[in-house]
């Protein structure tokens, strides 16, 4: 999912191979190396939304349960996730040109992997697969941002980058309700395919080569470890519902991912160079900017998942219309990015009320689509403003309170640290929300249709007009239950992270004072 890019802007720069004497202003082709950058990471962002839209595709023509689309879904997301740091560290020791081109090649061949996938198992094992080239490409395109702009116009390339990346929102589900109309599911995944050639054209022919040599050798252990873990929890999450919360193949997820995420712990704090300080945690300024981060990126993930659902088996919309009328709310973000309105405000009103007043829309958002958009879309299109201006105005302050609470040395690594619980934040409302969404409808469901996995085999159980309308009012009562969930965990985690910062900040005024 995008958010993560609007939390990593202030990175620090690198050594690079750069000349010294480079001209005022940066690389002389900078602006041509922007665009190249910002449609390698589009390319990426676009298919964290674009799977949605064929939800209902995907279920019929693959027979694909609800927990299988959860799967597709978060697949790449968690394979992401857990390779970000190791990705960003091979990056800056081998060369980010280098990770660029791989990273693209990785994408494209995983791309044309999953549009010829003839069962769930093997489009999920594609996205996997596209998720170790989108994990090269995220952690090296605003690397390379930093390397040929200076810091005169740094700020603004950034913006513009971070602008692109979260049209990407919108342009995911637009493009793949355009491609359903006409093609068949696997073209939302070849469209991909002359995106990456373009790209890597462009990368070989304009981007210069960057790298340390002299940094720390990547952490492949910690990477397996907390990809292993991260995984096993979400599985146990998504197979919660369907096999029940005690059964054995649910307990033994959970526990395997919260004992190697222990692991995972231990093993960073033990290691001369870990992928992960620890130490980053005890900073409460930091842990409350990460906390607010992962449950905005939590409400996004888990919105969008349920919000085509929503527009296409509740209202009735096409795939087309579908994505269509998605696009208010990163259109929104995007408005709001550029013209500066969060960056402005955050002085003024301090940090922790910043963000907490920004978690406030976005919950409100959430809640105004799952109370006012079950009977057609005006109440949710007031809801996806909503949604979008809270986001616009949180992540500025995010991005500050983060990077402001760690050493500049480090201001990589907490970028990278950012990126990956963000993702995972991403991945876990899907998962969660998918799960309320599953347990709310399963306990709602007629007689005739009960055991159904998906709304499409409840509706074909269904034997009388009856009992479709019961399957359906099941399925819409799933839906908003699991919207005011998200919205009650995104409110939550805004007051805790204010109440963290709000903290962290008082105790720094008192100490040069103590």
């Amino acid at each position: 999912m995008p958010l993560e890019t609007l939390m990593t802007a202030p990175i620090a720069d690198t050594t690079s191979d750069a000349p010294p004497d480079r001209p005022s202003g940066g690389h002389p082709r900078r602006w041509l190396i922007l665009a190249v950058i910002c449609l390698a990471q589009l390319t990426v962002l676009l298919d964290n939304t674009i799977l949605n839209v064929a939800v209902p595709s995907l279920a019929r023509e693959m027979d694909a349960r609800t927990a299988d689309i959860q799967w597709m879904i978060n697949a790449y997301s968690l394979v992401q996730s857990g390779l970000l740091l190791t990705a960003g560290s091979a990056a800056d020791r081998y060369g980010r040109k280098k990770m660029l081109i791989a990273g693209l090649a990785l994408f494209g061949i995983g791309s044309l992997a999953a549009s010829m996938a003839q069962d769930p198992g093997q489009l999920i094992a594609a996205r996997a697969g596209m998720g170790i080239g989108g994990a090269l490409l995220m952690t090296t395109t605003l690397a390379v941002v930093v390397q040929v702009f200076d810091e005169g116009e740094r700020a603004k390339a950034i913006g513009l980058w971070g602008a692109v990346s979260s049209l990407g929102i919108a342009a995911g589900p637009l493009i793949g309700g355009a491609l359903l109309e006409h093609f068949w599911w696997g073209s939302i995944f070849l469209i991909n395919l002359p995106v990456a050639l373009l790209g890597l054209v462009a990368v070989v022919w304009m981007v210069p080569e960057s790298k340390v040599p002299t940094s720390d050798r990547p952490d492949l252990l910690g990477a397996l470890l907390s990809t292993v873990g991260m995984t096993s929890i979400v599985f146990a999450i998504i197979s919660g519902p369907e096999h029940g919360w005690t059964s054995g193949r649910v307990l033994l997820s959970a526990f395997v991912g919260v004992t190697v995420m222990t692991g995972f712990a231990l093993w960073e704090r033990h290691i001369p160079h870990p992928m992960l300080d620890m130490h980053f945690f005890r900073n409460g300024r930091f842990v409350g900017a990460v906390a607010g981060g992962i449950l905005v990126a939590f409400g996004m993930g888990g919105s969008f998942f349920l919000l085509t659902q929503h527009l296409q088996f509740v209202l009735g919309y096409d795939a087309l219309d579908a994505g269509l009328r998605t696009a208010p709310l990163a259109l929104v973000i995007v408005a709001l990015n550029l013209t500066g309105v969060g960056a402005r405000l955050l002085p003024r009103l301090g940090t922790p009320v910043t963000i907490v007043s920004g978690m406030g829309l976005l919950a409100a958002g959430l809640a105004a689509i799952a109370t006012l958009g079950a009977d057609g879309y005006g109440g949710m299109l007031f809801g996806l403003v909503v949604m979008g201006a809270g986001i616009a105005l949180a992540m500025p302050a995010m991005a500050n309170a983060i990077m402001s609470a760690i050493p500049p040395e480090k201001a990589g690594v907490g970028a990278g640290v950012n990126g990956t619980l963000t993702e995972f934040g991403n991945g876990l409302g899907v998962a969660v929300l998918g799960a309320v969404l599953n347990s709310r409808f399963a306990s709602l469901l007629p007689a005739v249709a009960a055991g159904a996995g998906s709304l499409p085999a409840a509706v074909a159980a269904a034997r009388t007009p009856e009992d479709r309308e019961a399957v359906a009012d099941a399925f819409s009562s799933g839906v908003e239950t699991s919207q005011l969930v998200g919205a009650a965990a995104v409110l939550a985690g805004g007051v805790v992270a204010a109440l963290l910062l709000s903290k962290a900040e008082r105790s720094s005024q008192e100490a040069p004072s103590a």
